[in-house]
């Protein structure tokens, strides 16, 4: 797994099957995104069997099986939709293609998980709506800051059992590193890519929604501007919005891609979550300059003060409950609605963000 590269940071966990072998059989398609590989340790980890794979590109469809061993290059896509034994298919396409790729999928009778952001506008977002209220299948996200970051998940067990009293404030940080000679063409065409609020953005709306308890929002503010990469003009590079939810929590974030080359990972990622009765911080992916693991968590309430490390310590939930809601029709791991809540917010924030010119 590589720490120095988000784009191909695919987290490894713990075995804990929900499913016995052959009971939840998927497929992955379109591997634009290295994020593909989290998606898919995730589902295996979980008890899923992956049966094929097919993207356009034979070197990366070569790179998948040697990766996943025994996996199947399907001819087309349409060989993996027409395969009954199929349930679900994951797919890291392009950001502009991941929300029509995800309303083919569930049209053709299989549950749809995309990496995030999982759209570029309004319209495929309500595209994908319909489709999944016709259908019947789930639109799934990977909204992988906090369903793939240990410490996140802890943060929300705490939270849950009222460790921190009712959640009035949740910050997030969301910096990455750019590593520009590495990204594909698409990555800087802003039509592709979707903008910044609506791409990483997402992540920080994902978890101020579920960090408070929120199925509403609104966006009073976001901002974004280009400072630093003037070579890449569609690019944005800083990004920040403020939220307010529907019970009165208010929530700031900003994500960049202004990463130095000097810090020991991909991203700073962090997050401060204020309570009524205390408060949580996180630090996902390291402690600079003390500890280069990530996943500390740091907890203030009226008990004292704490700080654990939770690396291989808590796992990762959501993908068992992903499988076990594609089974039995339930919304345990994520409902629905809050996956497109997340991805609404993003896409309005970005659409009505003011363009800092500096």
């Amino acid at each position: 797994m590589s720490k120095s590269d988000g784009m191909n940071y695919a987290p490894e966990g713990t075995v804990r099957r929900v499913v016995e072998k052959g009971e939840f059989v998927f497929a992955a398609m379109n591997l634009d995104h290295g994020h593909i590989y989290g998606m898919c340790n995730g589902l295996i980890e979980a008890g899923a069997e992956l049966k094929w794979v097919y993207d356009a590109d034979p070197a990366k469809v070569e790179d998948f099986v040697s990766k996943y061993p025994g996996v199947k290059a399907a001819a087309s896509q349409e060989q993996i939709w027409e395969d009954a034994e199929v349930q679900l298919v994951a797919a890291a396409a392009i950001p502009s293609e991941r929300g029509p790729l995800g309303v083919k999928t569930m049209r053709s009778g299989k549950h749809y998980f995309t990496d995030k952001a999982p759209f570029t506008t309004l319209e495929q977002l309500a595209e994908a709506r319909e489709a999944a209220e016709q259908t019947g299948k789930k639109y799934a996200v990977y909204y992988s800051e906090r369903l793939h970051v240990e410490s996140a998940v802890y943060a929300g067990e705490l939270i849950q059992a009222g460790a921190i009293g009712r959640v009035v404030q949740v910050l997030g940080l969301g910096p990455h590193r750019l590593n520009a000679p590495s990204r594909p063409g698409w990555f800087f065409e802003k039509e592709k890519y979707g903008g910044i609020l609506c791409d990483i953005g997402s992540h920080q709306v994902e978890q101020f929604l579920y960090f408070t308890g929120n199925k509403e929002a609104k966006v009073l503010n976001s901002k974004v501007a280009n400072y630093a990469n003037k070579d890449y003009p569609e690019l944005e590079d800083f990004g920040d919005m403020t939220l307010v939810g529907e019970n009165g929590a208010t929530g700031y974030f900003r994500v960049d891609w202004l990463t130095p080359n000097g810090l020991g990972t991909w991203g700073d990622g962090r997050m401060l979550i204020m309570g009524t009765e205390g408060y949580i911080e996180l630090r996902k992916y390291i402690d600079i300059a003390r500890d280069r693991e990530g996943d500390q968590l740091y907890l203030v309430n009226g008990e004292g003060e704490k700080h654990m490390q939770l690396s291989g310590k808590v796992g990762f939930p959501f993908f068992g409950g992903l499988i076990l809601d594609c089974l039995n029709g339930t919304e345990h791991a994520m409902t629905q609605e809050h996956a497109f809540k997340a991805a609404e917010l993003s896409l309005i924030a970005q659409r009505d963000a003011l363009r800092i010119e500096g």
